[in-house]
This record gives structure tokens, sequence and C-alpha cells, in this order.
């Protein structure tokens, strides 16, 4: 599976030495299509939450639980990516196409067998998982339809996240974002057919999302496939000389395990939260959903930014370059920034007009305004944390990552949460309370353990 290529073809940013030139023209020329990625993915997940509003509270509670249990999944996948990011941008950096050609096909392996674990799960234990969380009936059945379908077919998510992993980390931002321009206009336009009924469309209300969600991961999966056989990208995979190569395959997960125990510990952390909700009521719960969902899409750009920074981070240490790699990641948490300061405004301004695209019931709009406004204290060290995280983890260096966020957790907000909903005055409010000050005290670890220049002397 390992074919080096250069075409005359190809464009100047899949030729572009990344690791020479202007640091901040680098991250803001990889770090740009990643923010329209980002903000198309979730858009989508903003509007899927639009069309599941019209089918009432109970809908937006059952999507809502569903769509954190696929964000589990989902983070547990990426933590592994990062070890294919890791080494693929290492390796680039340091001018060994064909060893990232070959990482790229070892890590299409971890994906099917996890892809497959995952349908598993979806096909048959979804329904007791689910149950778990002791939401009231109707929402619960939401719950459970909407995720059975979307996990039955998550093989797709697994395959298309891999893609985005080693492209982006090879240097090419671009095909990431074509595809994904393709995919969310066909989601967007298909989903509130098939929710709603509209036209000649039978109306599958929560199956209608989840059948939209899956059909275009699918057809992600294929482009991006597509892309990498035909060399349209940095990388180019064939089918000759590939083999399952078990070195390989434990360098991935050696790094990428503490990543994906990160992801879980903060994911099950997310369900946590919602069982401290879930005894207020539906509709807070509701509201706390939608707060996830406005989160995922403000916290897109720091995402972004974080994983351009750790594609120039790994990129230059493959390079012999760790000071450059610094500055990469103190630019790129600067960036993001001056963005979140703007947009927090905007939040503070106007909470109730923005809860009041989801849904206007009056006790969920009243739930979701204060809960943003409690939010906003919280972005911008939000974003500081993606960057740090991504910049340290594309260093290689994952093990103080996952302590620190897991102290952010199990330390600071569960325990807050705890004791600030049920112990105090604040109740349901105590929840969101909680959360806001574990990002300020995870942004100031991370922010003194970046400064401390320790994860330069890793090796992968």
């Amino acid at each position: 599976m390992v074919k080096t290529t250069k075409s005359p073809g190809k464009s100047i940013a899949l030729s572009k030495d990344w690791t020479k030139g202007s640091v901040i023209q680098n991250v803001l020329m990889l770090s740009w299509p990643m923010i329209i990625l980002g903000i198309l993915y979730t858009s989508n997940l903003i509007l899927e939450m639009v069309w599941v509003g019209k089918l009432g509270a109970a809908s937006i509670a059952g999507v809502g639980v569903g769509g954190i249990v696929v964000i589990l999944v989902s983070t547990v996948k990426s933590g592994l990516g990062t070890g294919e990011r890791a080494m693929v941008a290492r390796l680039v950096g340091g001018g060994d196409v064909a060893a990232a050609n070959h990482v790229t096909g070892q890590a299409f392996v971890i994906s099917a067998a996890y892809g497959a674990i995952i349908t598993v799960i979806g096909i048959f234990f979804i329904e007791p998982i689910f149950n778990l969380f002791g939401l009231e009936a109707d929402a619960a059945a939401e719950g459970v339809i909407y995720l059975r379908i979307v996990l039955a077919g998550w093989f797709t998510e697994a395959f298309w996240l891999t893609s985005l992993n080693v492209m982006q980390s090879s240097g090419d931002t671009m095909a990431p974002m074509k595809i994904a321009i393709i995919i969310r206009v066909v989601n967007a336009v298909i989903c509130p057919f098939l929710v709603l009924g509209w036209w000649i469309f039978p109306r599958l209300g929560v199956s209608g999302a989840a059948i939209a969600y899956i059909t275009t991961t699918g057809l992600g999966m294929l482009l991006c496939l597509w892309i990498f056989f035909t060399g349209q990208t940095r990388l180019r995979l064939t089918m000759k000389d590939f083999y399952p190569d078990r070195k390989t395959i434990w360098r991935i997960l050696k790094i990428g395990i503490p990543a994906s125990v990160m992801g879980l510990g903060k994911s099950f952390g997310d369900l946590i939260f919602i069982w401290f909700m879930i005894p207020f009521g539906t509709r807070p719960l509701a509201a706390h959903n939608l707060i996830a969902r406005i989160e995922s899409f403000l916290s897109s750009p720091g995402i972004s930014f974080g994983m351009s920074a750790g594609a120039l981070v790994g990129q230059n240490m493959g390079a012999g370059q760790p000071k450059q790699a610094a500055s990469s990641g103190w630019i790129a948490t600067g960036l993001v920034e001056g963005l979140m300061i703007i947009c927090s405004v905007v939040l503070l301004l106007w909470p109730e007009n923005i809860i009041g695209l989801f849904n206007v019931e009056p006790e969920l709009l009243q739930f979701g305004a204060t809960f943003l406004r409690i939010a906003v204290v919280g972005y911008l060290g939000m974003n500081v944390v993606y960057v740090l995280q991504s910049s340290i983890s594309g260093a290689g260096d994952t093990v103080p990552t996952m302590i620190i966020t897991l102290a952010m957790l199990l330390v600071v907000q569960l325990p807050l949460a705890f004791l600030l909903s049920r112990h105090t005055e604040l109740g349901v409010y105590g929840v969101r309370w909680a959360i806001v000050i574990g990002i300020i005290v995870g942004a100031i670890a991370y922010i003194t353990y970046f400064w401390q220049g320790r994860w330069k002397r890793k090796k992968v």
C-alpha cells in the first residue's frame, strides 16, 4: 500500500514544505480549510437538531443523549487517530513520504477493526446501554431509534475520520474541505425531507436524521478512498505490497491509546453531566443538549487551529525545528482567542435569540439562555485547551494531555457539579458552573505544560 508520487499537476499546497516560511502564514493556510470543514460539520449537527426540535422536547432530549454517545465513540477513534497524525506529520516533515503512506495503510486497518466492533454494538446492544441513562420513556425511545441506526453504520465514519487525520497531518487540508462541502450540503438537503416527511418522502422522525447521517458519511468515505487510490492528495495508497504490519500498528496505538483514554474520560464525563441533569426534568436536559450543539459550533475554530498547529508541530519536530514547532502552537492559540472574544460578545447580547432558533417553548428558552450566559465565561479557555492539547499531541506526547484532561474532569468538574447542584441553591445551574470552572483550570494547566516544553523531547 506504499507508493510515493509527485505529480506536476498537484497544487502548490500539496508540494509546499510546511516547515519553511512564515509561521503565521502556515497556520492560517492550514487552518482555514479546517475551519470551513468544522463549521460545516457543526452546522449539520445544529440543523439536525433544528429539524428534530420540530418533533418536540422528547426528541431533542433523546437525540441529544444519543449524540453524546456518538461523540464518545468518535472521540475514541479520534484518540487512536492521534497516533496516525503524529507519525504521518513527523515522517512528512522528515521527508519520508513512503513511510507515511505505509502508516496510512495501517491506520485503515485499525479503523476497519474499530468500525466492526461499533457496528456490532449498535445492532445488538444499544438498547440496554441507552436505558442506563434513566431518561423518561418517550425520550429514551427516540434516543434508541436514532442511536441504533447511527452506530450500525458507523464504520463509514471510522474511515472518514481516518482519512481526515492523515490528509491533514500530511499538509493537505483542501481535499477534506472539498469533500466536506459535498457531503454536508447533501446532509443539509436530505435531513428535513426524511425527518419531517416533506414532498414525497415519509415522515421518519429521528430515524430520518440518523439515515441522513450515515448516508453522507458513507459518501465521504468513498470519496476519500477514491482520492487516496488515485493520488489526488499528498499521500498515495495502492494494494501492492500491502500487509498488516503489527509493529507499525502498535506504534500508532502506543501514541493513540492515551489520547483515546483522555477522550473516553471526557465523553463519560459528558454522560455523567447528563445524569446530573436528568432529575431536574426534560426541559433543562433539552436545554443542556442544545448548549452542547452550540458549543460544538464554537469549538470548531479551536479544534481546527489546534489540528493545524498539531500538524505543524509534528512536521517541524520531524525536521528538527522545535522552536518553530512551539511558535506554531502559541500563534494558533492567539488567533483563535481573538475570534472567541467576538463570539462571546454576540452570545452575551442575544442568548434568547440563539436558543430560539431551536425551540421557543418558554421554559426551555429560559433555561437555555441562562445556560448560555454561564457558558460564555468558559469559552475563551475552551479553545486554549483544544489548541494546546492538539499541539502537544502533535508531537506524540499524549500521556500528559491525558493526565491534565482527566484531572480537569475527575478532580474539578464532576465533584463540583455534584456539590453545586445537590448542596447549594444553584441547583441545575451548578452543573453548568462546574463545567466552566473546570475549563478555566484546564486552560491554565495546558498553558503551563506547553510553556515548559517537555513535549519537545518526545520520540515517536
